[in-house]
């Protein structure tokens, strides 16, 4: 395992870069066909090449990962891979490419692979705009989905996400000279600034709502009235009913300035993940890992989207460790072959199960 994690690692995988992330699934790819036989086929996208495999059969789960990471190019010469003191170092082995690799490895100590699917796709980091809808079409093909994100907080399984998006609020005013005659423009700054008080209100964290204005700009030059701002703003939401209040609300912002303009774009894009949708699967990885706990965590994965479908979903399958999106970023290697078996287990569960254990589906 840690061959195979070095061997993604050191190929460089940063998001949007498609020559990049053509090498990276190649990669994947190879390390898929050496452990599991078979034909990998690479699924050409805008954002880069998504990766799939297939061990034949009647479909019954999809193993989901994605090898795109947050790392520019040149990340590696300055942080290279190690293992040193229990812990693996490297961008992009927490975020996900040890879970990719305990995949494979947990997949490789079953004789029977009928009915497994493997996606790992290039742009989760981004979106997922180009592989959202071969993602769901596999998730209801097989009718589960256990997703190799990096655990939680000390190693536990992630049984709950919340939605999460993006918004841009674009503020249009009208330019004028500071000195001479600022009573002529509309200042798209004080606009903005009323309109960040108005967002940042609708935030309701009590019931897991958090609406957070993160980035603004405005003005040209100091001796100009602003005529445009802009305010990106991140929101989580844990439930349907949030969901739409907030995408209603955003919807429905109006300025606090005569002529001064608001154009809206963005939306919560990745659906909540309810805990019941990991229940019937997080069951079955208790038995096989007892004491392994269930957490709720406010970051969005693949997993949304097919929990979203009502197909089975359990997540944080990944490695064990921390540090995601940072320099620290680390990964157990203690871990990894405990978390490999439970991977085996939980495929070979899913294998014997009844097609009509799906909401939706009927028995074959």
């Amino acid at each position: 395992m840690i061959d195979d994690l070095r061997t993604l690692v050191e190929v460089e995988s940063p998001s949007r870069d498609v020559d990049a992330l053509t090498a990276s699934a190649h990669a994947v790819a190879a390390v898929v066909e050496k452990r599991l036989g078979g034909r990998a086929v690479l699924v050409d996208s805008e954002a880069g090449p998504h990766v799939h495999w297939s061990g034949g059969g009647d479909p019954r789960v999809l193993v989901l990962g994605h090898h795109d990471t947050v790392f520019p190019l040149g990340t590696l010469a300055r942080r290279p891979f190690k293992v040193e003191d229990g812990h693996a170092t490297g961008p992009g082995v927490f975020d996900m490419l040890g879970g990719l690799v305990q995949a494979v490895h947990g997949l490789a100590a079953l004789d029977d692979l009928t009915g497994v699917e493997i996606l790992v796709t290039a742009d989760e980091e981004v979106g997922s705009r180009t592989s959202r809808a071969l993602i769901e079409e596999r998730a209801l093909a097989c009718g589960a989905a256990l997703v190799f994100e990096g655990a939680a907080e000390g190693g536990g399984l992630k049984t709950g996400r919340k939605g999460c998006g993006t918004f841009e609020v674009t503020v249009t005013g009208r330019a004028a000279h500071a000195g001479l005659e600022p009573e002529a423009g509309v200042n798209a700054l004080v606009e903005a600034a009323h309109q960040v008080l108005d967002i940042a209100a609708l935030g309701r964290p009590g019931i897991g709502t958090t609406v957070t204005p993160t980035v603004a700009s405005a003005g040209t030059l100091d001796n100009v009235v602003p005529a445009e701002a802009t305010i990106v703003v991140d929101v989580r939401v844990g439930t349907g009913e949030e969901k739409e209040r907030v995408e209603s609300a955003f919807a429905a912002l109006t300025p606090h300035l005569d002529g001064a303009h608001i154009t809206v774009r963005g939306s919560v894009g990745r659906p909540p993940m309810p805990e019941s949708a990991a229940a019937e699967l997080f069951a079955v990885a208790r038995r096989l890992m007892p004491g392994v706990e269930g957490r709720s965590v406010g970051g969005g994965s693949d997993g949304n989207f097919t929990a979203a479908l009502g197909v089975p979903t359990l997540d944080g399958l990944g490695a064990v460790g921390g540090g995601a999106h940072a320099d620290h970023e680390y990964l157990v290697v203690a871990a990894m072959a405990e978390r490999a078996e439970l991977v085996t287990g939980l495929v070979r569960a899913l294998q014997v199960r009844p097609r009509d254990a799906v909401s939706g589906r009927t028995a074959g």
